[in-house]
């Protein structure tokens, strides 16, 4: 999206743009819903990993990538690409019910811990990069070493 309409928009009043946020937790504390209406294949998006994990109840749209973090009905809603009505409804319903934003970000959180936890989603990586060398001919591949790091917070 050029930025000239996103500056456009914002001078009208008709958005917010926070532009480049580089202190996400202290955003995401100050947010009720998360909403990411991506219309392409987006792998698995961080800001959806953030978002469950911080408690908050998602809206997406039903592509690859955002299906994988967001359960429809459970940490949040999914809806059809490019479908500006269904984006807006799951919204809608998310500000007029604050006891679903509060149930259904708090599975998030247990989604986030239970399946995206980053020891997990490593030995899970390494498990596929194994069978996968296992399977060529003659890789003669007896292990792979795991050494740990620490993102960058």
């Amino acid at each position: 999206m050029p930025t000239q309409a996103l500056e456009h928009w914002r001078d009208a009043g008709d958005i917010e743009w926070l532009g480049w946020q580089q202190e996400m937790p202290s955003l995401l504390a100050n947010s009720h819903v998360v909403c990411l209406p991506s219309y392409y294949g987006e792998g698995i998006p961080r800001i959806l990993l953030e978002a469950a994990a911080s408690g908050r109840p998602i809206v997406a749209t039903d592509t690859p990538g955002c299906r994988e973090v967001v359960r429809h009905g459970e940490n949040g809603l999914l809806v059809p690409p490019r479908n500006i009505e269904a984006l807006a409804d799951a919204i809608l319903r998310f500000v007029d019910d604050p006891r679903l934003r509060t149930a259904m970000g708090a599975r998030g959180r247990v989604i986030a811990e239970t399946e995206f936890e980053q020891t997990r989603v490593t030995v899970a990586t390494l498990a596929v990069y194994r069978r996968l060398l296992a399977s060529l001919p003659g890789a003669g591949f007896a292990a792979l070493t795991l050494i740990p790091c620490t993102w960058p917070t």
